[in-house]
């Protein structure tokens, strides 16, 4: 449908797992999409199998801990296309352990990547949309936020401060024409996932959705593209679950 045709994306997280649906969706769909992840060999993988897709990829091994490897994504987007019109704050990590074992060094790093890392992307790519004077701002965080779960204190704390983040960084751009919007997906069939959880814990996850099938990258995927493209033009601020029903708000 080339619903994004020629607009300039920033897909964080985009070496697998949702960023990676989220990339392959939007380069379909016409966009310009430069990948970031921490892993360089599954990012420029995952960028070669996309360019035979309507739009473009480019691969680029960052840390969304350091703000200058993230500035080096911004500054090649804007140099080779003047502009950049999306970007997607997926970069994440969910370690499970007990809170009473938890240091202080492993709270901060899960802040770090999860939420300063949204900060970095967006106080980073904010200054070329307000030239611009238009863009669209995803950020994604987690269904468990509205539930809490035990054994990822750090997690849900970090992605309740990305929910806050997108409501107040809406307020502040919408006079920019800035859209920030927030999704929260529950649990996505990944690569990821077989590391952190059980057979038995998925099932367990699976019989508290409405819709009895497992999400996966591209129902994240098609979300973003509706908040990130003319679709979801009137939206802003707001936060979608997209966890088949599991929580409802």
């Amino acid at each position: 449908m080339d619903l994004l045709k020629d607009k300039v994306a920033i897909v964080t997280g985009a070496g697998a797992g949702i960023g990676a649906g989220v990339a392959e969706l939007f380069c379909q769909e016409g966009a310009h999409v430069f990948l970031t992840d921490i892993d360089s060999a599954s990012v420029h993988a995952r960028a070669a199998a996309l360019e035979p897709a309507t739009g473009t990829a480019a691969a680029f091994a960052a840390d969304v801990r350091d703000r200058e490897a993230m500035n080096a994504v911004v500054e090649a987007a804007v140099s080779q296309f003047g502009r950049i019109d999306i970007l997607i704050n997926n970069a994440g990590v969910y370690p499970r352990q007990p809170f009473i074992d938890m240091t202080e060094s492993q709270w901060d790093t899960i802040q770090d990547i999860n939420l300063k890392g949204t900060f970095h992307c967006a106080q980073l790519v904010v200054p070329h949309m307000m030239r611009q004077k238009e863009g669209a701002i995803v950020n994604i965080s987690s269904v468990t936020f509205f539930v809490g779960m035990k054994n990822l204190t750090h997690y849900i704390a970090s992605k309740g401060g990305v929910i806050g983040f997108t409501r107040s960084l809406a307020r502040e751009l919408g006079e920019h024409n800035i859209r920030v919007n927030c999704i929260s997906p529950g649990a996505v069939e990944t690569e990821g996932e077989k590391a952190v959880a059980t057979a038995e814990q998925i099932a367990a996850l699976l019989d508290l959705q409405s819709l009895r099938r497992r999400i996966l990258p591209i129902d994240i995927a098609r979300t973003c593209l509706f908040l990130a493209g003319p679709l979801g033009s009137g939206l802003t601020g707001q936060t979608i679950n997209v966890d088949g029903g599991w929580i409802m708000h």
